[in-house]
């Protein structure tokens, strides 16, 4: 009969999340992970294989229930104040952090085609949520009615990747929320 994990594998990734956010795939050792995790190096790599592998995990976790909760609403509430509440709440989740699939793409995705994969499939939803989102709007005349809806998405998405990494610089939010509101001004119609 097999043996009940000892472990809450959820409590594992999302402390895993906070280790990678912190030194990134090559500055976390193994050391750290295993201690501050709470798994023992056997169970581990019976668990997941490799340092990869559990990188893999902690990405899918990552993305279920911190990334994929912020953008959802874009999809079940298409319109401009969705684009505004998912930029506030992802800011409030990268602010001085980053964000970890954003960072793992820049640190990996060139030689690591799982990651490139899952930073493609993030950022191919985004752009398609926001071009949602902008039609929607635009068909309330909320947004101009001129603009190309594609290359805004486009845009918008190009900053998700930007706020990444300048949440990690910033010293405050209130930098980023400026520049969401400088980025977003210029598609409405009501300026």
């Amino acid at each position: 009969m097999p043996r009940t994990a000892l472990y809450d594998l959820n409590a594992v990734l999302e402390q895993a999340v906070s280790i990678f956010l912190e030194h990134s795939f090559y500055g976390a050792s193994m050391d750290e992970i295993i201690a501050r995790t709470e798994f023992n190096r056997r169970g581990f790599y019976l668990e997941f294989g490799s340092k990869q592998h559990f990188l893999y995990r902690v990405l899918e976790h990552y993305q279920q229930y911190q990334l994929f909760p912020i953008i959802s609403e874009m999809e079940l509430q298409p319109g401009i104040e969705s684009i505004q509440r998912f930029f506030k709440r992802y800011i409030e989740l990268i602010h001085q952090r980053g964000c970890l699939l954003i960072n793992s793409v820049t640190e990996l995705g060139r030689q690591d085609p799982v990651i490139r994969d899952m930073g493609r499939h993030y950022l191919d939803r985004l752009q398609f949520d926001f071009i949602g989102c902008l039609e929607k709007a635009q068909h309330q005349g909320m947004v101009m009615p001129d603009i190309n809806l594609e290359s805004a998405a486009l845009q918008l998405t190009s900053y998700v990747q930007g706020f990444a990494v300048n949440s990690i610089l910033a010293d405050s939010a209130l930098e980023m929320e400026l520049a969401t509101h400088t980025l977003l001004h210029p598609l409405l119609t009501n300026k």
